[in-house]
């Protein structure tokens, strides 16, 4: 596994103790992976605090920025995909550019933005 996206799924998933979401997270920890949270990810899990599971999640993680260019290739992939979706949409462009798997609740909507600009996207429900 070379990187790892989360996306607001597996957060909330750690926010409600879900054992299969930290017992993943642990896995990823233990090969030497620094999992990649976006930060519309983290704004769109956040709900003010404390939420301390997401918190000591997070520590555990590196978060990242959207620029230019990721926002015009989410931009395009909303058209293509017909969706107003951003956060799906910067959550693929970003990781496709990185190569990583994404961990998401919602697999089918993260694949239909990546094949609407023709490309494939690793991905492992949670």
């Amino acid at each position: 596994m070379s990187g790892v996206t989360y996306d607001t799924g597996l957060l909330l998933a750690a926010e409600s103790g879900r054992v299969d979401a930290w017992a993943f997270h642990a896995r990823v920890l233990a090969r030497g992976v620094l999992p990649t949270v976006p930060v519309v990810v983290l704004a769109q899990a956040w709900r003010g605090g404390p939420q301390a599971q997401l918190s000591r999640l997070l520590g555990g993680c590196r978060i990242e920025a959207s620029g230019d260019l990721d926002g015009r290739a989410a931009g395009r992939a909303c058209a293509r995909a017909r969706t107003s979706d951003v956060v799906d949409a910067l959550v693929v462009v970003a990781a496709l550019r990185r190569g990583d798997l994404v961990v998401t609740s919602d697999p089918a909507d993260l694949q239909r933005l990546a094949t609407s600009i023709g490309r494939r996207l690793a991905l492992h429900r949670i």
